[in-house]
């Protein structure tokens, strides 16, 4: 079962220098651990609000939306594609990654199945 994992966090409340080296060095090697045991498909960190852009329908007609989005309280930060042979072990893979983050990182992780159904 594949499961995506999108990383939530309020970007005002955000360490403002980012993710410190130590944390770097060790999501790496979770990263890799994960890699090894052949559950990691794909992961990475999404660019600043400032460069992206939003496509919003309503009524049947559409409106771009170019970033930073001021009314956004929380963003996603990042993605992660796992294989797994459970929602528990994506899960898990999850806790561990939040862990390294430690107090000064207010985050949450989305875990959802892909439906591969298509």
């Amino acid at each position: 079962m594949r499961y995506l994992m999108l990383l939530h966090f309020d970007p005002t409340a955000a360490p403002t220098q980012g993710p410190d080296p130590a944390l770097a060095e060790d999501m790496g090697k979770l990263l890799e651990e994960m890699t090894k045991a052949g559950v990691l498909l794909d992961t990475a960190g999404l660019r600043p609000l400032a460069e992206g852009a939003r496509v919003r329908q309503t009524g049947g007609k559409q409106t771009v939306l170019d970033g930073p989005f001021s009314e956004s309280k929380e963003v996603i930060g990042g993605y992660c594609l796992l294989q797994t042979r459970s929602q528990d072990e994506a899960m898990e893979w999850g806790s561990r990654f939040l862990r390294l983050h430690g107090p000064q990182w207010d985050i949450e992780l989305e875990i959802r199945q892909l439906d591969d159904q298509a």
